[in-house]
């Protein structure tokens, strides 16, 4: 229990240390990317996106450091029809000519071997690289 307050709680300081600082304007770029996670890894990919990956982001700079607070968890209410739960990250705005790769970012916050290390819960955690959407969109009339 006090793992989850802890956890809770460096989600906050995160979000206000870097939190949204901008949304999309008009005609900007948005991403909509959802991965389906293995309803017995659920936790395991919380425990990757809320302790490892997002913490990880006060080990970045610039623009990549930026991409964390212009983006959005999502996570969904309830199971699929075939017992995956979607979860859903919105990138708002994008940020151009800046990585959003996740293996690549977890790399340069942890380290190759560290990062690998980590990546491998994500990979566990999701069914597979062909379920990932990218939708891309641009922002309409507020």
């Amino acid at each position: 229990m006090k793992k989850i307050i802890f956890s809770l709680l460096l989600i906050f300081v995160v979000s206000i240390m870097y939190g949204q600082t901008k949304r999309a304007k008009l005609n900007e770029t948005v991403w909509l990317c959802t991965y389906k996670v293995k309803a017995d890894k659920r936790q395991q990919y919380e425990h990757f996106v809320n302790d490892i990956f997002w913490p990880g982001a006060s080990k970045l700079s610039g623009n990549e450091r930026k991409v964390f607070s212009q983006t959005r968890i999502m996570h969904p209410e309830k199971m699929e029809k075939d017992s995956t739960y979607l979860y859903s990250f919105l990138m708002d705005p994008v940020i151009k000519n800046t990585d959003y790769d996740i293996f690549s970012l977890i790399k340069k916050m942890y380290g190759a071997e560290k990062g690998a290390e980590y990546y491998k819960l994500f990979e566990d955690a999701i069914t597979s690289e062909s379920d990932y959407r990218q939708i891309n969109m641009v922002q309409s009339k507020d």
